[in-house]
């Protein structure tokens, strides 16, 4: 988790919402990502969705079997959706997303019928730093 938090940092520093986001197979760091969706002007450009289209690059193959994903904040939706078709073994996540979160939060992707894939979840590891990251970025916003 605290590769993913320094992706976060990162992605911060570059205007980004800081959220980071790694991708672990057989115990090896495959791909780790932050935000980028300012700098590609690409909604799906979200860190796990870029360490998965990274991960699977260098994998080559569309799923990832085996593999696990830690991230800072819960994912949304979208990222919810995208760990479920990879096949992913087990999501990590940091802080809770009561506003935007897909997974424990809002639609509960994972828990509904049409979920083909459903990975192992655990939250709240590193979730202060997390939070505390996002706090700092969005109070220099304001």
């Amino acid at each position: 988790m605290d590769l993913a938090l320094a992706e976060a940092r990162m992605a911060g520093a570059r205007g980004e919402v800081p959220v980071g986001a790694v991708l672990v197979l057989n115990g090896e760091v495959v791909a780790s990502a932050g935000n980028r969706t300012r700098e590609r002007n690409d909604v799906t450009a979200h860190a796990e969705i870029e360490a998965i289209r990274e991960g699977c690059r260098i994998i080559g193959d569309e799923r990832l079997p085996g593999a696990d994903l830690y991230v800072t904040l819960e994912p949304c939706t979208m990222c919810a959706a995208a760990i479920s078709f990879a096949r992913l073994r087990r999501l990590y996540y940091g802080a809770e997303d009561p506003k935007g979160g897909g997974v424990d939060n809002g639609v509960r992707f994972f828990s509904q019928p049409t979920c083909h894939h459903a990975p192992e979840v655990y939250s709240g590891f590193s979730a202060q730093a997390a939070t505390d990251i996002l706090k700092q970025f969005f109070a220099e916003k304001r």
